[in-house]
Order: C-alpha cells, then sequence, then structure tokens
C-alpha cells in the first residue's frame, strides 16, 4: 500500500504518473478487499468505481467542485482519496460510515442514500453558484443505471435540461445493475448505447416506451421520425440525451483512467450540463465478486477474503421466511402476484420469481410506481403483494394513502428491515412507518413477533381483499418461537401475573409490537423479581387497535406500549387515544426510538443507547409504580 499511505487528500493524485495511478488502483482494490472483508459492506459498487473516483478527483477540485453520490454506497474509494482510510470500524459505532457523511469530511456534501435524488441535489447546487456568481464551479453528480430507474431522476434531468448554462457533469455509472442486473426500458436502451446496435430493438423501445415518457417523451420519439435527424443518427448513443438537450460523452471505458481524464476535462470545460456514460464492472478485480451472479457482492457480511465464502453461517432470518411462505402462498393463489423495487433477492423475493416467472414484477428503483402498478393489478382481480424496506415505502406514501386506500383496493405491503436496522445509519433505519401509516384509512398493519406470526399474518394479510395491508418485521435472524398463553379479542396473551388469576388484575399491562416480544418477557420476569405483576400482550395487528384492549388496559393500574418504531404518532400514540376515546383513566407509557437520525451502530448498540433495553425499562416501569404506588401492599 506504499502509494495509498501518501494519499492523505485528492490533490496529492496530481503529481502521480500514468503508472503509479494504475498501481494505486490495484492497491485500492486490494485494500477493499481486505478491510471490507472483515467488517462487511457494500464491496462490489466500489471495485467498479476504483478508476473512474481517481479520475474524477485529478480533474475537479473537490470540496470547490461538488462531487455528489447518489444512493452513496459505492463512496468508498472517494473516502480513500479524501484521507479516511482507517476501515477498522467501517459502520461500526464510532468508525467511518456506509455512506458519505458530512460530520467527517469537507468533501462530502450530501448523505442521501435513498437513490435518485442527485441530479435534483446536482441541479439546486449549480442554480445557487450561479446566483451567488460562482460560475466556474461545476456540480459532479455520479449516478448509477439503477437509479436512473427512478422517476425523480427524470424530473431532475427535465429541469437540468432547460439550463444550457449551468454546469453540471453527470456521470452515469452504468454498470447493468442497482443490485441485481437492473431492469426496464432505459436499462435496456443504455445496453443499446453500450453497443450502439440493435436498430429494431431501440426502435421498440421508443415506440412503447418514449410515448409514456411525460414532457419529453413524445418530442423524442417525434425525433425519430423526423426530417432533422435520420435514423442511424438517432440511434447513436449521444441520440437520446442531446434530443433531451443535454451534451453527451462516451460511452467510455470506465476503467480506462486515461480515458476518463479526457472526457471529464471536456465535461468540466464545455459550461453546461453534460452527460459522461461509463462502462463499469461491478466487484472488478475480485474473482469472488465477479462470478456471483446474483449481485456481485453488492453488499456483504464478513467474508473469508480468498473466497468471498461467509465466516458466520447465518441462521434463519424474517426475510427468508416470508420468501417461503411466498412460495406456499403462490401455489395456492393463482391471483397472487409480487412487486419489488430493484431488490429481488435483498428483500426474499427471488424464489417466488423462480416458480412463478410470469408474476413477478420489478419495476426497478421506483417504489411510487411500484404502489400504484399494485393498484392497477388490484383493480383488475389480483392481490398483489409489494415488498420492500420499511424505509423505503415513505417514498411511496401518497400512493398508499391515494391511489391504494382511497380505492379500497386489496393490497399487501411486506415491509423488510422494519425499526432499527443500525449499521446502514439513519437513512436506513425502519422507524417511520407505524407512525406515517396511522393516518391511512381502512389500512390494517401487521406486526409480527417471530417467524410462525410471518406466515400466519402475511397470510391473513392477503385474504383481505378491500384495504391496503402490511406486515413489517425486522432486520437479521428471527429468533425462537414465542408461545401464546391465551387471547384476548384478537390479542395473543405472551404473559400473564405468576400466580395465574384470570380474576385478578397485574399491576401493569405491557403490550409489547412485534419482535419486542423477547425484551418484554424479560422486562416482565425483572418487575417479578421487583414484587410488580404484569400482563404481556402482543396485539399481532396494531392499527386499528383491538377492540378488547381498551377493557384489558382498564383492569391494570398502568399501560406500558414498547415499540420498535417513532414514538411521535406510533404504536403507543395510538393506543393511548383508543384509550382516551374509551373513557379509560389509565396511565401510559410508551417506549419507542425518539425522533432522531440515528447514527450507525449495531442494534443492540443504538436498542441501549435509546433505552429500548429490558433492563431499561424495567427500571423505568418500577419508578412509575412505585411514584404512583400502584403497587399492591
Amino acid at each position: 500500500m506504499a502509494l495509498l499511505t501518501r494519499i492523505r487528500g485528492p490533490r496529492d493524485l496530481d503529481r502521480l504518473t500514468p503508472a503509479q495511478l494504475a498501481e494505486l488502483a490495484e492497491e485500492i482494490r486490494g485494500f477493499l478487499v481486505e478491510e471490507v472483508s472483515k467488517t462487511g459492506g457494500h464491496l462490489g459498487p466500489n471495485l467498479g468505481v476504483v478508476e473512474l473516483t481517481i479520475a474524477m478527483h485529478r480533474v475537479f477540485d473537490s470540496p470547490r467542485d461538488r462531487i455528489l453520490f447518489d444512493t452513496g454506497h459505492q463512496s468508498y474509494v472517494h473516502k480513500l482519496l479524501t484521507g479516511r482510510q482507517d476501515f477498522s470500524r467501517l459502520k461500526m459505532k464510532g468508525g467511518l460510515s456506509g455512506y458519505p457523511s458530512r460530520a467527517e469530511s469537507e468533501h462530502d456534501v450530501i448523505e442521501n442514500s435513498h437513490a435518485s435524488t442527485v441530479l435534483g441535489y446536482a441541479d439546486g447546487l449549480a442554480k445557487a453558484n450561479k446566483i451567488q456568481g460562482h460560475k466556474d464551479r461545476p456540480v459532479v453528480a455520479v449516478i448509477g443505471d439503477g437509479a436512473l430507474t427512478g422517476g425523480m431522476a427524470w424530473e431532475a434531468l427535465n429541469n437540468i435540461a432547460d439550463s444550457q448554462d449551468l454546469p453540471i457533469v453527470i456521470v452515469v455509472n452504468d454498470n447493468e445493475r442497482s443490485y441485481s442486473p437492473t431492469i426496464g426500458g432505459l436499462a435496456n436502451h443504455l445496453a443499446t448505447l453500450r453497443t450502439t446496435q440493435g436498430y429494431e430493438r431501440f426502435l421498440s423501445w421508443g415506440k412503447d416506451a418514449l410515448q409514456r415518457t411525460p414532457v419529453v417523451g413524445q418530442a423524442m420519439f417525434d425525433t425519430l421520425h423526423g426530417a432533422k435527424k435520420g435514423l442511424k443518427d438517432f440511434i447513436a448513443p449521444q441520440g437520446m440525451f442531446e434530443d433531451l438537450g443535454l451534451k453527451y460523452l462516451g460511452p467510455i471505458d470506465g476503467h480506462d483512467l486515461q480515458a476518463l481524464e479526457s472526457a471529464f476535462t471536456k465535461a468540466r470545460n464545455f459550461g453546461g450540463p453534460v452527460i459522461v456514460h461509463c462502462i463499469t464492472e461491478k466487484g472488478r478485480g475480485y474473482h469472488a465478486a465477479e462470478n456471483n451472479d446474483e449481485d456481485r457482492f453488492h453488499a456483504v457480511g464478513v467474508i473469508h477474503p480468498d473466497t468471498g465464502l461467509p465466516v458466520k453461517t447465518a441462521g434463519k432470518d424474517w426475510t427468508s421466511v416470508f420468501g417461503e411462505e411466498m412460495v406456499a402462498l403462490g401455489r395456492e393463489r393463482r391471483d397472487l402476484v409480487a412487486i419489488t423495487a430493484a431488490m429481488l433477492h435483498p428483500v426474499g423475493l427471488a424464489p417466488f420469481a423462480k416458480a412463478y416467472p410470469d408474476r413477478i414484477f420489478d419495476v426497478g428503483i421506483a417504489e411510487q410506481h411500484a404502489a400504484v402498478c399494485a393498484a392497477g393489478l388490484a383493480t383488475n382481480g389480483l392481490h398483489p403483494v409489494v415488498a420492500v424496506y420499511a424505509t423505503f415505502l415513505n417514498r411511496a406514501f401518497d400512493q398508499v394513502l391515494m391511489d391504494v386506500a382511497l380505492h379500497r383496493l386489496g393490497v399487501t405491503f411486506v415491509l423488510d428491515r422494519a425499526g432499527v436496522t443500525g449499521t446502514d445509519g439513519a437513512s436506513h433505519n425502519g422507524m417511520w412507518d407505524m407512525s406515517i401509516l396511522q393516518v391511512v384509512p381502512g389500512l390494517r398493519l401487521a406486526a409480527p413477533r417471530d417467524a410462525e406470526q410471518v406466515r400466519l399474518q402475511l397470510r391473513e394479510a392477503v385474504e383481505v381483499a378491500d384495504a391496503p395491508t402490511v406486515v413489517r418485521y425486522s432486520k437479521g435472524n428471527v429468533g425462537p418461537a414465542v408461545p401464546a398463553v391465551g387471547t384476548v379479542g384478537g390479542m395473543d396473551v405472551l404473559r400473564r401475573p405468576e400466580d395465574g388469576s384470570a380474576d385478578e388484575a397485574a399491576d401493569v399491562l405491557i403490550v409489547s409490537i412485534g419482535a419486542m416480544a423477547p425484551l418484554c418477557l424479560e422486562a416482565a420476569e425483572l418487575l417479578a423479581a421487583q414484587g410488580i405483576t404484569s400482563t404481556v400482550v402482543d396485539p399481532r395487528w396494531v392499527k386499528p387497535v383491538d377492540a378488547a384492549l381498551p377493557g384489558l388496559a382498564a383492569q391494570h393500574r398502568l399501560v406500558v406500549t414498547v415499540e420498535d418504531n417513532g414514538r411521535a404518532g406510533g404504536v403507543g400514540a395510538a393506543i393511548a387515544q383508543a384509550l382516551r376515546d374509551a373513557d379509560v383513566d389509565v396511565p401510559l407509557r410508551d417506549f419507542g426510538i425518539p425522533q432522531e437520525f440515528l447514527d450507525h451502530a449495531s442494534r443492540g448498540e443504538i436498542l441501549e443507547e435509546i433505552g429500548l433495553t429490558a433492563p431499561a425499562i424495567a427500571k423505568k416501569i418500577e419508578a412509575l409504580v412505585s411514584t404512583r404506588s400502584f403497587a399492591r401492599s
């Protein structure tokens, strides 16, 4: 690592010869494989952008020139070249973030790790530079071809094309993949650009897709048949983008430093918006990644660097339980279809896709479209299951509200990685869904506590034909089954007071939400040791509040809710409102995630930091009981 250790900032690259730059690229790849294999992280994307990132920092003057990364999981090389070479605690508490972080460096401008937003940022930053008189400061936006399937990217392109004097350099990192191979009309078109062949294919794409593209689509399709350009000229790589009003350079070999620097220099000097189309190879230089057809090691856990195999064998996780049950449901119900937003493998739908290839739809990084497409499928008699990460459903809230719920359509949304996810930081914690979905009329929301409940509640969800349903579960391994000892209404009773008497009320009613069940049972044990009796219930369906809950609450001296979701407007707030509406005057204390953007750390570390552990909750309940003299004498 003789060269890499000498790089403390981008300008240190200026004195390196072409041979040294090539050597540096190989050092960086070796560093990434060695270090990321110890911690886990986004390996494949970063192996693919080594030369691309070196060339950008050679040509552009960061941070004076703003360099932005869409999604940001491909920013490890950028971190190395801007002086951050301690990867020993990558994505761990106190270590480097897995995404750009403004707290780490002035070279990190934005922290977006939700896709398709970078071009909007670039448009705004460039316009601000113009207003402030900084006309010689280009804004560089790196966006993967997968992110170009998102509608926000095209809204931004439409606006950028309307501002011919804005020095914006759009670097399309074209590796044919987002997580898995990129799907969609645009991705097919970029494949055409890679070869500059396939006239009939592109003409068909133009007829089917361009005419549906708002604002610019018809004009582009008209150009295809117009007198200004012949068919051959239009199909040339620059045709699509230049007819949008954007200068196009490429395709460029994304691993040829000289070609990249030449293209970036031309783009920088142009003075207006330019697209530099770079062809890269995800996982480049690491045999194990290059031969992984699923996702080219998009994200890995701790692995053996020589083989790429996991160091530890993972147990059964929430995602695979859902995936298995979807296959079983698919056999039973021919009306069941599935939708994902460029995350077929991460959300567990790959087995369903293999079993029923004509009933799976990957819409690209377009959660809004996923929800509306699902509404259309449901309108025509099918039952769609839309599987996304919980944090990404935020983007489709309006569609859930106005296109699914308003029309009383049977669509099931399955939210993976709900609650505290930890190592991916603030953008990936799924802590918003149970709050924002509370306001949706008619929507029903399930929070399974274990694998068996995932199966049961998914089945219950897809039986609902007149309203949206949501099933949300955590990240990682699913723990042992948590059996019920009884039921009250539609709720499972997980624990009764130790005396077992059904007639005598306990001091505290603990309402456990989803994966918090083991924690709540542990807290109940700690309370029992202090002479405080408790009942623990799992509502299973947390929206609407079970009709039996207010009556059960009235039999206790204190109600406590525990949820892996933000406290503001969450399940605890909904239960408090239900108690008020039923004139049940029992104090309620809600435990959940504070409304903060949580730094990256392990799930356990974050839960401890925010006081969402059994000892912390038991201690607070004990203090409440003591203060209010609720306990029996």
